[in-house]
């Protein structure tokens, strides 16, 4: 659990040391007394993203600092993880973490009095702590978490159907928009088949028969020597008749 959490400079705290008991605490007061500032150090403590806008000017800096104290497999986790960053919990197994912002918007982390990336006091933060606001449970006015929560109290078996009739929708709403799209792409299909019937009218009316695709290509081959063909006929010609003349015949 976290033990205290100390804040210095962040908006309308000065300097301030707030102990913190296991379990749930609940943050309370009028409007300006500072609950604000409270769940922003511990979001700032817990790799949250850093506002120098709410840094006071004097000292120019913000500080929130906390002390943990861990027991069963979350230590387990937590202490694992700091020490493969190259951190060690204190002789009395507590673990101290610091971040600091500056009215620059310069962060730093710390923990076990190492320097941190902020990305490993957001780990920290996901085993040891649960902030909960005023809105941050609105999700539950939506009609999909409703329907979610319920199915879930619902048990395993309740589940195990769920989970059927989701692959039974599937599989509906796959054959639905496979029939829409054909009904709205019928015109272009009809369109599409009525070129198809004419391409296939001129096929038949050709009549193409066996082995007439060689023939054509040899016919073809003709016509492309034709006039070298006549100007040698007309030379054999003239070499025959051998009177001179130019024309045949």
């Amino acid at each position: 659990m976290l033990e205290e959490l100390r804040i210095t400079g962040l908006g309308v705290i000065d300097d301030s040391t707030l102990p913190l008991a296991g379990g749930m605490n609940v943050i309370t007061g009028e409007t300006g007394a500072g609950k604000t500032m409270v769940v922003t150090g511990l979001g700032l403590l817990f790799g949250g993203r850093a506002d120098a806008g709410r840094v006071r000017a004097d000292p120019g800096r913000a500080v929130v600092e906390g002390r943990l104290r861990l027991a069963g497999s979350v230590a387990t986790t937590v202490h694992t993880r700091v020490s493969d960053a190259g951190a060690e919990p204190d002789d009395d197994g507590t673990l101290l973490l610091s971040r600091t912002v500056t009215a620059e918007g310069r962060s730093r982390a710390h923990v076990g009095g190492r320097t941190m990336p902020v990305a490993t006091l957001g780990e920290i933060g996901e085993q040891v702590v649960a902030v909960h606001g005023q809105s941050d449970q609105l999700r539950l006015l939506r009609p999909a978490e409703q329907r979610a929560a319920l199915d879930r109290f619902a048990g395993a078996e309740h589940e195990k159907l769920l989970g059927e009739m989701r692959e039974t929708y599937t599989r509906w709403r796959a054959v639905a928009d496979d029939l829409a799209d054909r009904r709205r792409n019928a015109r272009e299909r009809n369109q599409e088949a009525d070129l198809l019937r004419l391409g296939l009218d001129e096929i038949t009316r050709v009549d193409p028969q066996p082995g007439e695709d060689d023939d054509l290509r040899a016919e073809a081959q003709r016509l492309e020597h034709a006039e070298g063909l006549r100007v040698a006929a007309i030379a054999a010609y003239q070499s025959v008749a051998g009177d001179g003349s130019d024309e045949a015949p």
